[in-house]
């Protein structure tokens, strides 16, 4: 499986390259094209009830779709429901990963994915209590909303990232939550909510922009409509 990136930062696609008979899952509605003769099949891999806890829980659709190629070879082109990056990473047994809602892609056939309860910090930052753990040896696949930065923190080196900029992050890295700001009034001030104190050694990905604060914004510039006509406009622009 190779991975060719174009158009990134702001509007990246992924041509993924696939040997004869070899496979790739994709997050449902992902794909824009394949070349002749590659097969599409969406199931909830690993059955419904995992399916309905990768969904409901961990935020990512309840049917993955494989794309197998034939004999000959082929290629998926692929790319995010937002304007944004997208990355390419390693996920390997000794070094799975955590990912945030929404920002996993694609991985190739080797890479697990089920879901991680994170903790109340992660529940209270906004982005769900619960995430998505990458195991197994493979490619995988992320997407985001903007372009994507990698922190590299040595051990005892600390990195404070708001809540909805996070994308990803190595199971090394610790992790703590609190408010940026001394109380409400302080919080509006600073129009800032929650934050993340990363403490290394390990990586964490951001984003550098927050999908939440889109929402919050077409949510403000369409009064009264986001129960109706509005609202269902909004979910067709963040693709949810």
């Amino acid at each position: 499986m190779n991975v060719d990136l174009r158009h990134n930062p702001s509007f990246a696609a992924a041509r993924i390259s696939l040997e004869p008979n070899e496979q790739v899952r994709a997050e449902s509605g992902a794909m824009m094209a394949t070349s002749s003769g590659v097969s599409i099949q969406a199931s909830t891999q690993g059955g419904v009830l995992k399916g309905l806890k990768r969904s409901v829980l961990g935020g990512e659709s309840l049917f993955i779709t494989s794309f197998t190629a034939p004999a000959s070879g082929g290629w998926v082109d692929v790319a995010h429901h937002l304007a944004g990056d997208i990355v390419v990473a390693g996920v390997t047994p000794s070094e799975p990963m955590s990912v945030t809602k929404g920002s996993w892609l694609a991985s190739s056939a080797g890479v697990e994915l089920d879901t991680k309860w994170g903790g109340f910090k992660n529940l209270f930052g906004g982005e769900g209590g619960f995430l998505v753990r990458a195991t197994g040896s493979g490619t995988i696949l992320l997407a985001c909303y903007g372009a994507l930065d990698t922190v590299v923190l040595a051990e005892g080196e600390s990195v404070t990232i708001d809540t909805g900029h996070v994308v990803a992050f190595g199971e090394t890295v610790n992790s703590q939550i609190r408010k940026v700001a001394g109380g409400v009034i302080q919080t509006l001030k600073s129009g800032e909510g929650l934050v993340f104190d990363f403490t290394g050694p390990g990586w964490v990905m951001t984003q550098t922009r927050n999908p939440a604060a889109l929402e919050a914004w077409i949510k403000q510039i369409m009064p009264g409509q986001t129960g109706g006509s509005g609202g269902a406009a909004l979910g067709g622009l963040l693709g949810r």
